[in-house]
């Protein structure tokens, strides 16, 4: 083989190992490094729980919002309206006239949930370390964190949550249940104008 030809096909497996290499280095902690650039957002989701018991899943839609390090927003608009915010240690439920407030250290398999969604939406991976053994899968393009809980209290009520994104969006996140119910929420973030024009 003449030499340019050679230097050619050396160069072609170089870029092609070079590639390879960099698909299989997208991990938990490139994840993280990926999610914790994005410092705040907001979202339209729909959500569908399938509930034992009942022949039809429930469905519910609203705006879904964070801004880093903890603070984190979900407005229910249909079928009823109820707001979930948590802002540090604190969470305020209203549904209706009703508001709750508790902390998330009085319940501790709430804390991790939310832990669940804070921490990959913030990129913490120390946190989420601390409650769940976490899996990646895919690549920055496309990638799926799978959550499963490291405490048997919250194994015996989740059985795990997978996160799917694209980039720095998450885009699906699906909850099991140790029962086996499970929702599968949908978030289709906003662009900056809409954003604006949301009400």
């Amino acid at each position: 083989m003449p030499a340019p030809d050679r230097r050619r096909v050396c160069i072609g497996a170089l870029a092609l190992l070079t590639a390879t290499r960099a698909v299989a280095a997208f991990g938990f902690d490139e994840l993280m490094t990926l999610l914790s650039q994005r410092k705040s957002g907001e979202a339209r989701f729909s959500e569908e729980r399938a509930v034992s018991g009942l022949d039809q899943p429930l469905r519910y839609t609203g705006t879904m919002s964070f801004k880093a390090p903890d603070r984190l927003e979900r407005q229910t608009l249909t079928p009823r309206r109820e707001s979930f915010i948590v802002d540090g240690n604190q969470l305020t439920l209203q549904r209706g006239e009703r508001v709750r407030y508790l902390t998330l250290d009085s319940v501790p398999e709430l804390a991790a949930m939310v832990t669940a969604l804070r921490g990959t939406l913030s990129g913490d991976g120390s946190a989420l370390r601390h409650h769940f053994k976490a899996t990646v899968d895919g690549a920055a393009a496309r990638w799926t964190l799978t959550l499963v809980p490291l405490d048997l209290r919250l194994l015996g009520v989740v059985r795990l949550l997978r996160i799917d994104g694209m980039q720095s969006d998450v885009r699906v996140v699906e909850l099991q249940l140790a029962d086996g119910d499970r929702s599968v929420t949908t978030i289709e973030p906003l662009a900056p104008k809409a954003r604006s024009a949301t009400p």
